[in-house]
């Protein structure tokens, strides 16, 4: 049974967490309220997110900050973030949305369709990374299994499926950087797209390092 991925919906008020739960359950993913910047911090010392969904306007410790609080733990500084606003102060706001690293900067009234697709897609990446690593993990038993006990071809059957699932991964991660620059041309969009494509290819070296011929098993890269 594959298991669901978690979405944060950060901002402190309920009728606002209401319509995200509404737009996004079509997605079939679990939803995680927060009320407040402090609130979502305490959710993301204990369980992993596809993506947060934050609310720029919130009494006491604002998305801004909780922005940079998020970036600054090495645990949750890769989970995308998407920024939500009732204002726009115009392209000087836009950018301090960014700069707190965020991957999109979206106003109200949105679409929800379009915020739907939006998250999806970090839903999907976020799935896919966790059966790469569960297959990572299958790959490395295997490897030392064969060292011991000869089981080379099964050895090799699971590093084939491996490396197909890279491959749909680093499809997914090429038509994210396309999205991303078609909405925003902003620097800070792109390099969050360009750090996901920076972990698959260090993903990618380090399967061709284990291919027959190419010099024996080699760490795989954390995809943490």
């Amino acid at each position: 049974m594959v298991q669901k991925a978690k979405i944060l919906l950060v901002d402190d008020r309920p009728e606002n967490l209401l319509a995200l739960e509404a737009i996004l359950s079509a997605l079939d993913q679990t939803l995680v309220r927060a009320s407040s910047g402090e609130e979502a911090l305490k959710a993301l010392l204990t369980d992993d997110f596809a993506v947060i969904l934050l609310d720029v306007q919130m009494p006491g410790m604002d998305g801004f900050e909780t922005a940079a609080h998020i970036k600054r733990r090495e645990r949750t500084r890769d989970i995308p973030i998407i920024f939500l606003t009732a204002i726009n102060h115009g392209p000087h706001h836009t950018f301090r949305g960014y700069a707190a690293g965020a991957v999109d900067y979206i106003s109200k009234p949105f679409d929800p369709w379009v915020l739907r697709a939006k998250v999806s897609v970090f839903v999907e990446l976020y799935m896919k990374n966790c059966q790469l690593r569960e297959q990572a993990a299958l790959l490395r038993l295997q490897l030392e299994g064969g060292e011991h006990g000869g089981h080379a071809k099964e050895s090799a059957g699971l590093l084939a499926e491996l490396s197909a699932r890279l491959a749909a991964v680093e499809e997914q991660a090429e038509a994210l950087s396309k999205q991303l620059d078609d909405d925003s041309a902003d620097a800070a969009a792109v390099a969050t797209a360009a750090h996901l494509e920076r972990k698959l290819t260090g993903l990618r070296r380090a399967l061709d390092a284990l291919e027959p011929g190419a010099g024996g098993p080699t760490a795989l890269p954390s995809q943490s």
